[in-house]
């Protein structure tokens, strides 16, 4: 007998609310919650097919340890003894930094990827830490943190009430939104455009979202930091700057306007291909509009100016009078953050408070950039030991991370490496250890990322649809479990961790004196916490805490994990709201709009202005079937137009003598493939597009139908040694490639 479970979709970051119909244990469909307080109801063809997401044949089901070369199937504390003897062996024999840690975009949609990873670093006390984030958003951390003095107070578009939306390098009809948590974006989109707004894109493809938009500019790709600084120059010479309101929270506003003299309309035509006047027209609209959102996403972050194109795209809506301003673009208020702290000035924000071994790249954000993660096992250097250890939770570098050849034999040579993932992929195949975490119906789901990053305050969580299968083990288990066997703990409860965290949160925050909890004591709020795991009750712990929390007892209208438990479908805390100066962390405590790191990096800017790159340049892609590498193993995200194809207009294709069709060799500084040509004026002249995450074609994997039509790496084109300076971000987008066409696939 068939029945129905609510679950929130992990898929992507819209978050939705997904109603399953269960059979057994068995997911055998997925519609939209249409009492969801944030989705109502919304669906893609990603939660669509959440059912053959979670009931893929080819995930691992039991750890699997290697023997005599070979990974074979083991028992739960087989599998942590060997990761306790794998990880200790080598911190004991060259230290905590010759152990590495790489963290993969889905540790943020899970719940038990957002709580146990950081208690995993501090246990370790590793520097050698890796994330997705350096190969997609890391510039916008980067330049929040400047701004802001917090790398993770990020403003999100208020697209539910702004009269005028630009966006750049972005494409949320196929990307579902990003960095801006949006349920039904293209929903939104289209509800801008019938109350009579203005939505503006650009981007050097022709994307969907662009197809519905009021003026498409198609941009040079790698240009979009020039494009809007000189948006910026324009706003100050035509005297259309109006800060408003904020002009009391703003350091910097006379050094912004020298600082971007030089990038007149005129100056930077030739190097964007756009057109003067047309620049002069995006400032004026955006001045004149009665509020405005300026958005950039990864196409503007993954740029050789990544980090100043994201900062820039700040300074329009601040320059504008827009930031944290209805209609405009608001720093959202999530229910598990900390109560806000009265406004004033804070520690503020460090770059490069230590380096890489090998190239001596900086850390941002406690990371280093992906890129290097090759070069930082494969090289010996005399600036202290290489990593020899690797821990990889939910991550496949060797597809995302530039040269994922030298990767792929980097990690060969690893004296131990234990992957956290469902599948034998292209990394995890080289694990001596990997541990399976369960499908996504058996794992409870809360959005701790997310909801900071959401269009609307509003609090959801959901209990696993399906009970855990016989034999599986919880991620947040998993989890706890490798904390344990890394860091010395062998053999310990796992509940020993997320004691150890509320004994240390609580503690804190009966000695913080802008705490509702001041002055109580801890053993007390402890035993007050509900929940049935110490997940839950972790959960119920940063509710009753946060901005929105009863304060164990003090609001009784508050929120906890029994009143969210309550209302299955979410609440709705409201719209974002205007409350500037409390996000502010800087040193200042105002938004210091030209902070050192930023000026100083100008000049490489300005130098861009007098190199405009000749030939074809390569961009990336998103299908709306796809996220990353994670999707190409379920058929029915795969085929139709979500194929491997290169991208290319009709004007270079003829100039080639290439058919649609036809084999193309697509060839970088860092390598080729071999690729099918698709002949389209979705791209502009001069710029190709290979989508991401495919690859699908390295011995050992068990991806049985990835392996069908496994595409090309793309990223292996790249060397990996062109990166924006500030964040480490890879350059993904506007890289140059020579084609040339081949005999017949």
């Amino acid at each position: 007998m068939s029945r129905t479970a609510l679950r929130i979709c992990p898929l992507c970051e819209a978050t939705c609310g997904l109603t399953l119909t269960v059979e057994g244990t068995r997911v055998t469909g997925a519609r939209g919650d249409r009492d969801d307080v944030f989705s109502k109801g919304f669906i893609c063809p990603k939660g669509a097919s959440f059912g053959a997401v979670d009931g893929d044949p080819d995930r691992l089901r039991t750890p699997l340890v290697r023997r005599d070369g070979e990974l074979r199937e083991a028992t739960w504390e087989e599998a942590f003894d060997a990761v306790a003897a794998g990880i200790r062996g080598v911190v004991d024999r060259y230290g905590a930094n010759s152990v590495g840690v790489v963290l993969g975009n889905p540790n943020v949609h899970t719940m038990a990827g957002a709580l146990y990873p950081p208690v995993l670093l501090a246990g370790l006390g590793t520097r050698s830490v890796f994330t997705a984030s350096t190969v997609d958003q890391m510039p916008k951390h980067v330049s929040s943190g400047l701004l802001y003095g917090d790398a993770n107070a990020i403003p999100v578009p208020d697209l539910d009430h702004t009269d005028h939306l630009l966006l750049i390098g972005a494409n949320p009809l196929e990307s579902n939104g990003s960095l801006c948590t949006a349920p039904d974006f293209p929903g939104k989109l289209k509800a801008l455009k019938a109350r009579g707004g203005t939505l503006t894109v650009i981007d050097p493809r022709r994307t969907r979202t662009a197809k519905l938009a009021d003026r498409h500019i198609a941009i040079r790709p790698g240009a979009d930091a020039l494009l809007l600084a000189a948006v910026a120059y324009v706003l100050f010479e035509e005297g259309l700057v109006d800060t408003g309101e904020l002009t009391a929270h703003l350091q910097g506003l006379d050094e912004l306007r020298a600082a971007v003299q030089d990038f007149t309309p005129e100056a930077v035509a030739d190097a964007c291909d756009v057109d003067a006047g047309v620049t002069r027209a995006l400032a004026r609209e955006l001045a004149a509009a009665p509020t405005a959102a300026v958005y950039g996403r990864i196409g503007s972050c993954t740029v050789p100016h990544g980090t100043l194109a994201s900062w820039l795209v700040d300074v329009l809506n601040i320059l504008t009078g827009n930031l944290d301003r209805p209609g405009g673009a608001l720093f959202p208020q999530a229910a598990t953050d900390r109560t806000p702290r009265p406004a004033g000035p804070s520690h503020g924000f460090a770059l490069g408070r230590w380096h890489s071994r090998v190239s001596r790249h900086p850390e941002a954000k406690g990371e280093l950039p992906l890129s290097a993660l090759a070069e930082e096992i494969d090289t010996a250097t005399t600036e202290g030991e290489p990593i020899r250890a690797l821990i990889a939770v939910a991550t496949n570098p060797v597809l995302s991370a530039p040269d994922g050849d030298r990767l792929d034999k980097a990690l060969g040579s690893l004296d131990f490496m234990v992957s956290v993932d469902p599948y034998l992929n292209e990394t995890s195949r080289h694990a001596h250890v990997v541990l399976p975490p369960p499908p996504p119906s058996q794992s409870p789901h809360h959005d701790f990322a997310f909801n900071t990053l959401a269009v609307r305050n509003q609090v959801r969580y959901t209990r696993p649809a399906v009970p855990l299968e016989p034999g599986r083990m919880a991620e947040t288990e998993i989890l706890a479990r490798l904390i344990l066997a890394a860091t010395g703990m062998h053999g310990a409860d796992p509940s020993a961790v997320d004691d150890l965290v509320i004994g240390q949160t609580l503690g804190k925050a009966v000695k913080d004196t802008h705490s509702r909890v001041h002055g109580r004591e801890p053993g007390e709020l402890t035993a007050a916490l509900v929940g049935d795991t110490g997940p839950e009750r972790r959960l119920d712990m940063m509710l009753r805490l946060g901005p929105y929390g009863d304060g164990f007892g003090v609001r009784p209208d508050g929120l906890s994990l029994t009143k969210l438990l309550a209302h299955p479908h979410g609440i709705d805390l409201g719209p974002l709201r205007s409350w500037l100066p409390q996000p502010l962390k800087t040193r200042s405590g105002k938004v210091e709009l030209l902070p050192r790191p930023l000026a100083d990096d100008l000049p490489r800017l300005r130098e861009a202005l007098r190199h405009k790159a000749d030939g074809l340049v390569l961009v990336g892609r998103r299908h709306l079937r796809s996220n990353n590498s994670w999707m190409h193993n379920v058929p029915a995200l795969t085929g139709g137009t979500n194929r491997c194809t290169l991208h290319i207009h009709p004007e270079d294709a003829e100039r080639l003598g290439l058919k649609d069709g036809a084999a193309v060799r697509v060839k970088g500084a860092g390598g080729e493939v071999v690729t099918e040509a698709e002949v389209t004026d979705g791209v502009r002249p001069g710029v190709v597009s290979l989508p991401h995450g495919w690859g699908h074609n390295r011995p050992g994997t068990r991806l049985s139908h990835a392996l069908k039509d496994p595409g090309v790496n793309v990223n292996q084109i790249l060397d990996g040694s062109l990166l924006d300076p500030l964040s480490g971000n890879a350059v993904l987008n506007g890289i140059p490639v020579k084609l040339a066409a081949v005999a017949a696939l």
